[in-house]
């Protein structure tokens, strides 16, 4: 692309803000997205568990505001408001990373507790779909990771 600067192709890394928005894109351009969490109603945070040998220094709280389909916002928000969510669920960075790239299915690791959630877990079992699109859309957004060269 002529005139296009080395920033307009930056990989985002995750879980950055960058990371969040292209996400938040993905879920909001997803025609399956939409179908299958047509009734979804509730924000959910995701706590990155800090893992400093990894390059996550510290937790990182990132936020999904889900509503019938669509994402209205969201992006990495402070504790007090990660805590708030309907629904939080947790796990060390390596394991969201192991999320991210599509080696752990996250229902089948809310079950075994390698996910750890707050919330009705009854009722995002009831979403299954829904969580599963989602997490085929984490794998739509270009993604780098602090642990890789």
């Amino acid at each position: 692309m002529l005139g296009a600067t080395e920033e307009d192709h930056a990989v985002p890394t995750f879980p950055t803000e960058p990371w969040f928005q292209d996400l938040i894109a993905q879920i909001n351009g997803s025609a399956d997205y939409v179908e299958a969490a047509a009734t979804w109603e509730g924000d959910i945070s995701f706590l990155v568990e800090a893992e400093p040998d990894k390059g996550i220094p510290e937790d990182v709280w990132g936020l999904l505001d889900l509503w019938h389909g669509t994402c209205r916002g969201g992006g990495v928000v402070d504790e007090a408001r990660g805590k708030a969510s309907a629904y939080v669920i947790r796990a060390p960075y390596s394991r969201w990373k192991e999320v991210v790239v599509g080696d752990l299915d996250p229902v089948r690791a809310m079950m075994q507790g390698k996910l750890r959630v707050q919330g009705d877990l009854p009722t995002i079992v009831r979403y299954v779909r829904a969580a599963n699109e989602l997490v085929h859309l984490c794998g739509e957004v270009e993604t780098t990771f602090p642990d890789e060269g």
